[in-house]
């Protein structure tokens, strides 16, 4: 088994289980138990608690202070499968589990990614089963203690291999449960159905009687219908008035109205040519006033400008000449240079004071000194000289020891020196091995999250790419069907949309495609060409006669049409001076523009619109129309409302329908925004697929980041543990080689406080051998240098105070030179410009002075001009006036003409509205054809018109294959028999129809179609319903045939475990008597086991009144007699010896040395008795960083210890 990153055993440990006994040994909390826990968890154990952990991510290496916590805890179980107990194709099968942090788990069998449902079945056919007997682990006696008789029983069937078998009863038994419910939901259904045939079948009568009576229904509608139509066409063709007369009365009003027009066109063009004159002679008057009123105040302005420049500047004031001021600052400069010579001399002089006053100090210390020796020279002699040569060897002598020992510690240390060089080189090397691996896992663990972002971000633009295509795809078929709904609404039924439909020579198209409107005039553009705008653009005059005379004779109704290819002859020849005037009313009137200005088309159309356009203004209201009206009568107002004003004639209104200038914008509109959606919709979808493509590699890129992470893992986790140890032995390596530094700092210092000590008492000895018995120091000496450093620190102060004297003077003598010169520069430079100014001042005023006699002779002039221009305006204002005298006689008889011309127009209109009138009745009758019966109305005439024959009733239908049975010609056409069509039968026929379709009542019209359906179905489910209850027999048959192999199994084992319990019994209580009994022997698949034990000696039989050493191994025995009756490939035990006595632990032991010849034996125990039996022996520690570590040892030789791989 390896093991890593599970538990404490953060290294990968690899355990290689000898046959036999294999013993696992440890101090407490070293991790022998975690050896059992890994055995269980690989196997596939899922609670956490039984692995002694309170979630499932305990289990990974949670790391310590020396090392962090790993990612992932690892095992992998390898079994000897030469004998063939696991029903796989290899001798050798290795079993791996996986847990991740972030938790994911990884299961795998000899490499191949697996289920765990697959590990447990391969097990369970060699007695390792989910339960886990094998293992005993800590409390896993107490639980066979504490269990049930069932629970008993199951311990005993999965050592027999039986629990795959009940799995497959539970599995048929989940099957039958659900088939008992779908057998019972099928039988209800079929049930419903049976009881809905019979009235369906009710329902399927009445439907072919109501067939019969609906073809009358029909039929007699139908031919209603048709009467009804050709009656009225025919109506429709006898009614037409001969209407010559009345339209020709109109044209010859027309051509009087059109004479009138054009003499008023022609007065409104001179009193147009007139009020230009007018404006001119107004506007000539006016500025010849504002020139004068502009001199008058020229002349004024100058002269008051001669008056104030011909004023004297002020005097300069003669104390602040700035040659005195220039020669005050010179003479501070000097006084500035006198000082900087003092200033050095008094620097010099405190500096030999300074030195002076050091030398006189030094002397006194000298002194001082020299009798502090004497003092204690005399002292020491009274002490005596005896005691201090005793001290002067005394201090010698621990001076020689302290040298001794530093001569040690130096080879010590040189000695530990050598010892941590080479583990140092050693581990540097080892060091070195690691930093590379850790680089590349930092390369690698840097690879993977960069793959990682690399492919969420592209996710994030897959998806943000994905709503952005859809978000387009809705706007497209929202625009698609805008532009659906628009076009539909340009489909005019009327004799424009009749004319383009047609195949007329000379029609170019709508006018509305021809022209572009600026957004926000359409309505106002409509309005203001009126008819025009829903007109069709022909190429010549003779195409548009041609056109018209066709819709002529289709009576298609009125149409205007507008010829672009000759009418650059037909401009107007007033169009100069109404754009003048057109420009003017623009520029007067807020808001408002020229029409010209807000349409545009081909060249071909551009006289047409100067033409229909010409004098027309867009204004935004009411209001500004007429004020531009007021100013500008002969111009023609439109709001953006669609109203339309001139000075003889008002149009508009509340809003009406879209024009189809109007739908035309918003067409052309809705095509270029369709345009760009789709435009945009193919460049997400390019967009997207290279992402897609980029989202392929990107995976791909992170799948082969994170095998490489996981090899690196590997490699660094054997580099690591192998670093482990050598960091060890150099971290003791330094250690000792600390302790000696320290040991020689200590000596050091202890040596040199000896040594000074020797000095001091040594040099107190000689003085006081050397000394005077009687002699006193003198003190004169020192008083009278002490004198003499006080005066020389008196004349250092002296000295400091004059310099820092002498430098605040200097300060004071630079600052009011430097403040003197700058008022010199300050005052000449105003000087030299108040002189400028004087002469500057001199020369505008004598300018000024000729510009106010210039001012006034010109305005002598212009004031004759003004009189002049009066005279012209007075007399333009008077021809105005005359013309609009005869204007408006002229505009009265052209008012009068066009009301008799609209009472004629709507005379003539009124005809036309009858007609229309008969013609939508016609309409409407062949829209109810096609609603209520389908039929064209072509078709209708043809089929069931007043000139065919009236069938015979078609009968009750029974027969579907009747239609394929009616007689034909030789061309195949049905050969029709029946009556002439005449309308009273077949109003009576219809009543008759209705009358009894009403006595039927309620018809369902699908119960024919439902009826034959829901036999089928009742029919089908009827089969269905046979293989279900096939299917529940079948199933019966196999749960019967798993109990009886369960039984058959459990008999077996059951008595060959209560056989062993008896013998291991006996010998574990020697003397005793034990055995097995069933709760219920009548029933084997259901009964539990009890358990009774009597100790020799005792007479009772119940488990819980026995001691608890006597339980444990009752417990034990219940375990060894099912290893022996069922024995399993190996078997793991956790302290299970830990409470018994010496004696009964002996006869454990024999029992294992029975179990080891079948099966191994994994053993985790304290007890020295047990390590003495074992084949092999796994050592478990942990040293101070939290992780464990293992050796192992076989006993068999003596063989060194060696770590555990």
């Amino acid at each position: 088994m390896t093991v890593r990153g599970f538990k404490s055993f953060a290294s990968a440990t690899t355990f290689d289980f000898e046959p036999g006994v294999t013993a696992v040994v440890g101090p407490n909390g070293s991790g022998k138990s975690n050896v059992v826990d890994a055995l269980a968890w690989v196997m596939g154990e899922q609670g956490a608690k039984t692995l002694r952990g309170g979630k499932m991510e305990d289990v990974i290496f949670a790391g310590t202070s020396g090392r962090p916590p790993l990612g992932r805890a690892h095992v992998a179980l390898t079994i000897d499968n030469a004998d063939g107990a696991l029903p796989i194709e290899y001798s050798e099968v290795t079993i791996s589990r996986t847990l991740f942090r972030t938790g994911g788990s990884e299961y795998a069998i000899n490499g191949t990614g697996c289920r765990l449902l697959d590990i447990q079945e391969l097990l369970s056919d060699s007695g390792l089963g989910k339960e886990m007997h094998v293992i005993v682990g800590q409390g896993q006696l107490d639980k066979v203690l504490h269990a049930t008789a069932e629970d008993r029983r199951g311990f005993i069937e999965e050592a027999a291999g039986i629990l795959k078998h009940r799995r497959r009863k539970e599995k048929t038994l989940r099957k039958l449960d659900a088939m008992s419910a779908n057998l019972a939901r099928l039988s209800d259904l079929t049930g419903e159905i049976r009881r809905q045939l019979a009235p369906l079948g009710k329902q399927a009568a009445v439907a072919r009687r109501a067939q019969a009576v609906q073809f009358d229904v029909r039929d007699a509608r139908a031919r209603l219908l048709a009467d009804d139509i050709v009656t009225l066409t025919n109506a429709v063709e006898k009614d037409v008035a001969d209407e010559r007369a009345l339209k020709a009365r109109r044209e010859q009003v027309e051509a009087e109205l059109q004479a009138g027009r054009a003499r008023q066109a022609d007065l409104e063009q001179l009193a147009a040519a007139a009020t230009p004159v007018l404006n001119a002679a107004r506007e000539n008057w006016y500025q010849l006033s504002a020139t004068a009123e502009k001199y008058k105040s020229m002349a004024v302005l100058a002269a008051e400008r001669h008056r104030h420049l011909g004023a004297a500047d002020a005097v300069p004031d003669p104390s602040r000449d700035p040659d005195k001021l220039a020669g005050q600052a010179q003479r501070l400069r000097d006084e500035e240079a006198e000082l900087d010579l003092a200033l050095e001399e008094r620097r010099f002089g405190l500096e030999a004071a300074v030195e002076i006053k050091e030398d006189a100090e030094s002397a006194v210390r000298a002194e001082e000194q020299r009798v502090r020796e004497l003092l204690r020279a005399t002292a020491d002699r009274r002490e005596g000289l005896a005691k201090l040569a005793g001290q002067v060897a005394s201090v010698r002598s621990r001076v020689e020891s302290a040298e001794a020992e530093i001569g040690r510690l130096h080879q010590s240390k040189a000695a530990g020196t050598e010892r941590h060089g080479a583990a140092a080189r050693e581990f540097a090397a080892l060091e070195s091995q690691v930093a590379g691996v850790e680089e590349g896992e930092e390369r690698l663990d840097a690879d993977y999250e960069e793959a990682v972002e690399a492919l969420a971000a592209i996710d994030a633009t897959i998806a943000e790419l994905s709503a952005a295509q859809l978000a387009a795809d809705r706007e497209r078929d929202s625009l698609t069907a805008r532009r659906d709904a628009l076009a539909v609404g340009l489909l005019r039924k009327d004799a424009s949309a009749h004319l383009l439909a047609s195949d007329q020579p000379g029609v170019l198209s709508s006018v509305a495609e021809l022209l572009t409107v600026a957004a926000g005039h359409e309505s106002a553009i409509a309005a203001a060409l009126g008819a025009a705008a829903e007109g069709v653009a022909m190429a010549d005059s003779a195409s548009a006669l041609a056109a018209l005379e066709r819709v002529k004779n289709d009576d298609g109704g009125r149409v205007t049409l507008l010829v672009t290819g000759d009418s650059g002859t037909a401009t107007p020849a007033s169009g100069a001076p109404l754009a003048a005037e057109v420009a003017d009313a623009v520029g007067r009137v807020d808001g408002a523009v020229a029409a010209l200005s807000q349409v545009s088309g081909p060249d071909s159309v551009a006289a047409v619109l100067d033409a229909l356009l010409d004098g027309v203004v867009l204004v935004p209201d009411l209001a500004a129309a007429a004020t531009l009206l007021a100013g500008h009568p002969r111009l023609t107002a439109v709001t953006a409302d669609g109203d339309v004003l001139s000075a003889f004639s008002v149009r508009g209104g509340s809003a009406t329908a879209p024009s189809l200038l109007e739908l035309q914008a918003a067409v052309d509109e809705t095509d270029a925004q369709l345009l760009a959606v789709t435009a945009e919709r193919e460049r997400l979808r390019f967009a997207l697929v290279a992402a897609t493509a980029q989202r392929a590699g990107a995976a791909a890129a992170e799948s082969a980041a994170l095998a490489a992470l996981h090899d690196s893992d590997a490699r660094l986790a054997a580099v690591a543990e192998r670093l482990g140890t050598l960091g060890a032995t150099l971290r003791s390596a330094a250690g000792e080689s600390e302790r000696h530094t320290q040991a020689l700092a200590v000596a050091a210092a202890n040596l040199e406080r000896e040594q000074q000590s020797l000095t001091e008492i040594a040099a107190r000895l000689a003085a006081a051998q050397d000394a005077p018995a009687d002699a006193e120091p003198s003190m004169d000496d020192r008083d009278t240098l002490a004198a003499a450093a006080t005066a020389a620190r008196a004349v250092e102060m002296e000295s400091r105070l004059s310099l820092r004297s002498t430098e605040e003077q200097l300060v004071a003598v630079r600052n009011r030179a430097a403040a003197l010169e700058r008022a010199a520069a300050t005052e000449r430079m105003a000087r030299e410009q108040a002189a400028q100014r004087a002469r500057r001042r001199a020369f505008q005023a004598k300018k000024a002075a000729a510009v106010a006699a210039a001012a006034g002779h010109i305005l002598h002039f212009v004031q004759a001009s003004i009189e002049l221009a009066g005279q012209e305006r007075d007399t333009a204002e008077e021809e105005r006036a005359e013309r609009e005298v005869a204007l408006m006689a002229v505009r009265a008889t052209t008012v009068e003409l066009a009301a008799e011309l609209a009472t004629l127009t709507d005379s003539v209109h009124k005809d036309e509205l009858a007609r229309a009138a008969q013609r939508l009745r016609i309409e409407a009758l062949e829209n109810k054809s096609i609603e209520e019966l389908g039929l064209t109305v072509d078709h209708l005439i043809t089929e069931y018109g007043p000139d065919t024959l009236v069938p015979l009733g078609p009968g009750e239908v029974t027969d579907k294959w009747a239609a394929l049975r009616v007689e034909v010609d030789d061309d195949g056409a049905e050969i029709r028999e029946g009556t002439p069509f005449v309308r009273a039968e077949q109003e009576k026929r219809l009543k008759r129809a209705e009358r009894d379709l009403a006595a039927l009542g309620k018809v369902n019209p699908l119960a024919l179609e439902e009826f034959a359906a829901l036999e089928e179905r009742h029919q089908f489910l009827s089969s269905q319903l046979e293989d279900l209850k096939s299917s529940r027999k079948d199933l019966m048959d196999i749960i019967k045939e798993v109990d009886k192999r369960v039984e058959e199994v459990f008999t077996s084992a059951y008595a060959d475990t209560a056989v062993q319990f008896e013998r291991v019994f006996g010998r574990l209580f020697p003397g005793g008597e034990g055995r097995l009994v069933l709760t219920d022997p009548s029933d084997m698949l259901t009964t539990g086991i009890e358990v009774e034990a009597r100790p020799a000696g005792k007479k009772i039989k119940r488990l819980s009144l026995l001691s608890g050493g006597e339980r444990s191994l009752t417990a034990v025995a219940l375990l060894v007699a099912i290893f022996k009756a069922r024995p399993s490939p190996f078997y793991v035990m956790d302290e299970v010896e830990a409470a018994l006595d010496d004696t009964n632990l002996g006869r454990l032991i024999t029992i294992f040395e029975e179990l080891r010849e079948s099966s191994q034996l994994i053993i985790i125990t304290h007890q020295k008795r047990t390590m003495d039996v074992a084949d092999a022996l796994y050592g478990v520690s942990m040293r101070g960083d939290g992780v464990s570590t293992v050796i192992s040892q076989r006993m068999d030789h003596a063989a060194a210890p060696t770590v555990a791989q």
